[in-house]
């Protein structure tokens, strides 16, 4: 995967380094997407359907709470036009997944129907890596 990508600014307390990013090709579909619904937002479940398939809806849609830890937050727009995007994650699959990077790429082919992306031929998908975060608490 040689494309260049799009790190999401630290949110979580205590923590210096980002633990998601966006593909170039993440990116592009997502300004697209913007221009059809407007704000948009990320929600991972980690549920049994597309459980590496990150939901995107239009921003506060999906209604997050206390059960959710915000990952980072991202501009897929420019200095001129800023999009801003929220990457939330479910608090139960974040203590699954708290020692992985996480980078949303974009796919062919069809994912969730509740996803925004589903009727463009797309999908987004979750790709991860193994980090060694020395994280306090953890």
């Amino acid at each position: 995967m040689n494309n260049p990508s799009l790190d999401a600014a630290v949110t979580l307390p205590g923590e210096d380094f980002s633990r998601v990013a966006l593909t170039a090709a993440a990116v592009e579909l997502l300004r697209k997407l913007w221009l059809q619904h407007g704000p948009l937002m990320f929600h991972q479940s980690g549920g049994c359907c597309d459980g590496s398939s990150p939901m995107c809806f239009p921003a506060g849609e999906f209604l997050t709470g206390d059960s959710d830890v915000l990952l980072g937050r991202f501009d897929v727009g420019s200095v001129q036009e800023p999009q801003p995007l929220e990457f939330w994650m479910s608090k139960e699959q974040f203590a699954y997944w708290s020692h992985t990077h996480l980078t949303v790429d974009v796919v062919p082919g069809r994912g969730s129907g509740f996803s925004v992306e589903a009727p463009e031929g797309k999908r987004f998908l979750i790709r991860s890596t193994l980090m060694d975060w020395n994280v306090p608490g953890m």
